[in-house]
């Protein structure tokens, strides 16, 4: 299946290592490019699969610059828009350590896809030859006019009769274009407009709380707590909501530290009413990936998205217990990969999939 991704992509701004911004500036920082669809599109064509991008970007030179990083992976960005309007987004990144998280800081407002009036994109043309389209919560919560083109899109792609897959992503600090609204409120408001066109949702261990107000008893998301025999009741109420759905699933992150983490995740299959976790152990028993030192987590969720798209639309892969497993296993190791873009195989996440879990250098 032939699958294209709409969303925005930026200039992602960070010092080395674990530096913080007051110690490494004035002074040189790694600029790279990512946003959450495009690390979709990318993970699945590193896979072997075919995949486009769509995005708003400046005629300038470092949006170029971005478009040929996306097509060097062996995505297709013939579905790029290129506006005389905006400007190309960014953010900051702080990488955290032991129990100093993270932080991302957003320079988006203004940027070409948020300005983008929604009625001038051709949804016919852009969709035209592909199969599935995969979209998230971000780009609706930039602004009034990504909202309605992420629900545009949603809705054309299903009247082509094609596969909708949705992220839900809620990101509180962009919600913001509609005050003095709530962005929880926002969210929930704008992504509800949105999931009646998608077939399958994607969310981690909060989203479902955050967006739909569909929490998983038991669970302290931010003390790092979470009860997974709570998430198929979730699943379930989800797919209670919204009857056309037919998958759901939800990747569980259980945060020791920032740089140590247990990684898991569920699969809801609607119309059997089964649940799939991985990884198991040999018992059959939910056991989650111990990663005791990341390396980098930012878009270890856009690879699970990823590797679950494509393991749905590869034959041999796209049984739901299969595909959950190759899900977990591919963004297991995105928190090795320096940067948004998860460099890995089809190859290797096979190999962690059938239990090389050493991390042995390969003579």
């Amino acid at each position: 299946m032939k699958i294209i991704t709409f969303g925005e992509i930026m200039g992602r701004i960070a010092p080395e290592g674990n530096w913080r911004f007051v110690q490494a500036m004035p002074g040189t920082v790694l600029m790279s490019f990512a946003g959450a669809e495009a690390n979709v599109a990318v993970s699945i064509a590193l896979f072997g699969g075919e995949s486009a991008y769509c995005t708003v970007l400046p005629k300038h030179a470092i949006a170029e610059a971005c478009i040929r990083s996306v097509r060097a992976t062996g995505v297709d960005t013939s579905r790029v828009i290129r506006s005389n309007h905006g400007r190309l987004g960014l953010y900051y990144l702080e990488t955290g350590a032991n129990q100093r998280p993270s932080n991302v800081i957003y320079d988006r407002n203004g940027s070409s896809i948020a300005v983008m009036p929604p009625e001038q994109y051709d949804w016919t043309y852009i969709l035209n030859g592909f199969s599935w389209l995969h979209l998230t919560g971000i780009t609706p919560a930039l602004s009034r006019e990504t909202a309605q083109a992420t629900q545009d899109a949603a809705e054309i792609a299903k009247k082509l009769g094609m596969t909708v897959s949705l992220d839900l992503n809620f990101r509180q600090k962009l919600w913001a274009w509609n005050p003095p609204m709530p962005a929880r409120e926002l969210a929930g408001k704008t992504m509800r407009k949105i999931l009646p066109s998608v077939d399958i949702v994607i969310a981690n261990e909060s989203d479902c709380a955050d967006v739909l107000g569909i929490y998983a008893q038991n669970s302290d998301v931010e003390k790092g707590d979470i009860d997974i025999d709570r998430y198929p009741e979730v699943a379930r109420e989800v797919a209670k909501q919204f009857p056309n759905l037919q998958k759901v699933a939800i990747t569980l992150r259980e945060s020791i530290s920032a740089t140590h983490n247990n990684w898991g995740g569920m699969l809801y299959d609607v119309r059997k009413n089964e649940t799939f976790f991985a990884p198991l152990d040999s018992n059959g028993n939910y056991k989650p990936y111990e990663i005791r030192s990341i390396v980098d987590r930012v878009g270890a969720g856009d690879s699970f998205g990823a590797a679950l798209i494509f393991a749905l639309t590869t034959a041999e892969l796209s049984d739901s217990a299969t595909a959950i497993r190759f899900a977990v296993a591919a963004s297991c190791l995105a928190h090795s990969i320096i940067g948004d873009f998860n460099h890995v195989t089809r190859t290797e996440v096979e190999n962690l999939m059938g239990g090389d879990v050493s991390g042995r250098v390969k003579r």
